[in-house]
């Protein structure tokens, strides 16, 4: 009798034996993962911490040197000198030599005594855009906390008479791994993935082997479905490696269920491979697969969510986003991940990359024809 999925064990046999007994194939699909997620993990950190800044203290006194410990010990900034004039401090910035200048005048206490408005420039370096908002914002906190304090101290007040008191949720001490490593999981899952099976009957193809299957008895599902399963255990312990390292090495706890997390992370490795059958499919030689499947993966960098807030982009890109399996399950995955939501409040989600797989496993097996072409 004969099923739609006729000579799947025979090549799934056959796929874990081509697979296992090629280290190479094994390397790149275990070995570079590994490496870009502790190198993409470790460099894509918005935490801006100790640039170097320099003061020009034309006040000198306590008051002032305390205004300048105040800034040191946000962390942000790290005093690495002091300079003699405006137009010193200014030329060492446009040097490069520090990213930040503070320049205190003289009358500074006399002013914060007399109850005048004391004033202090600080310059930035606004060639980096994400340095400088980060030094902006933590200039103007330090500027508020001590005008808070002038002003209590000038009324007698042992406390403030309107207190706002912030409370971040999911990450309370606002760490950059905790939001970006998860991503990073979804990004190398996808180079791994399509990589491996994109290079799958491409390989076939050019070791000509690919005649053996074409004049045998199988199914066009149980062909492709026997190519992609090997790929689907061995990417599914790969996940298992790269949660740990997240765990245990960036220190992201999994707030929410594991069963959920592995139920969405099998579904976008099995899309992800349905993704990279179908370009080994078009594709007729590595090189050209290696380039289709860059293609595929240079959007999910960029429109996904994964380092820019979708909501921030244009239409053209926001809509380009929505037929990505990779803003599906990053956003999912943060959602399990960091909030312990449940797959019950993003099931949306799990359906659609589940039907996203289907549709391209489909559309593989539909196109795949047994001839050479």
């Amino acid at each position: 009798m004969r099923t739609p999925f006729r000579g799947f064990t025979a090549i799934l046999y056959k796929e874990f034996l081509v697979v296992l007994r090629d280290p190479l194939t094994l390397f790149f699909m275990l070995f570079p993962p590994i490496v870009e997620m502790i190198a993409f993990g470790y460099a894509l950190d918005t935490d801006v911490k100790h640039m170097a800044t320099l003061v020009f203290d034309e006040d000198r006194t306590e008051e002032s040197r305390s205004l300048v410990k105040q800034f040191e010990n946000t962390q942000t900034f790290k005093i690495v000198g002091e300079v003699q004039s405006v137009t010193e401090l200014a030329a060492a910035i446009r040097k490069g030599k520090a990213y930040v200048g503070i320049q205190i005048p003289p009358g500074f206490t006399r002013n914060l005594r007399a109850g005048r408005t004391a004033k202090v420039q600080v310059l930035i370096d606004g060639s980096n855009s994400s340095i400088a908002a980060s030094a902006l914002n933590t200039s103007l906190n330090v500027g508020f906390r001590n005008g808070l304090l002038t002003l209590t101290e000038r009324f007698g007040l042992r406390e403030l008479p309107v207190e706002v008191r912030p409370q971040i949720l999911y990450n309370p001490e606002m760490r950059s791994p905790n939001f970006f490593v998860p991503g990073v999981i979804g990004i190398v899952l996808q180079i791994a993935t399509v990589f491996a099976t994109a290079m799958s009957l491409v390989r076939e193809r050019e070791r000509g082997t690919l005649e053996q299957l074409l004049v045998s008895p199988l199914s066009r599902w149980g062909l492709m479905l026997g190519k992609l399963a090997p790929y689907l255990i061995i990417s599914m312990v790969m996940a298992v490696g790269l949660f740990a390292i997240m765990r245990y090495l960036f220190h992201v706890p999994i707030a929410g269920d594991l069963g959920a997390l592995a139920a969405a992370t099998f579904f976008y490795i099995f899309t992800l491979l349905s993704l990279g059958l179908l370009i080994s499919t078009r594709a007729t030689n590595q090189i050209q697969a290696l380039q289709m499947t860059m293609i595929t993966i240079l959007p999910s960098v960029f429109f996904s969510g994964f380092i820019f807030p979708r909501e921030t982009m244009p239409d053209i890109f926001y809509a380009i986003s929505t037929v990505l399996p990779a803003t599906y399950y990053i956003e999912l995955e943060r959602a399990l991940v960091l909030r312990g939501a449940s797959l019950a409040d993003f099931w949306f989600n799990l359906v659609l990359l589940a039907a996203m797989g289907l549709a391209l496993f489909s559309l593989c097996a539909l196109r795949f024809k047994k001839k050479i072409a």
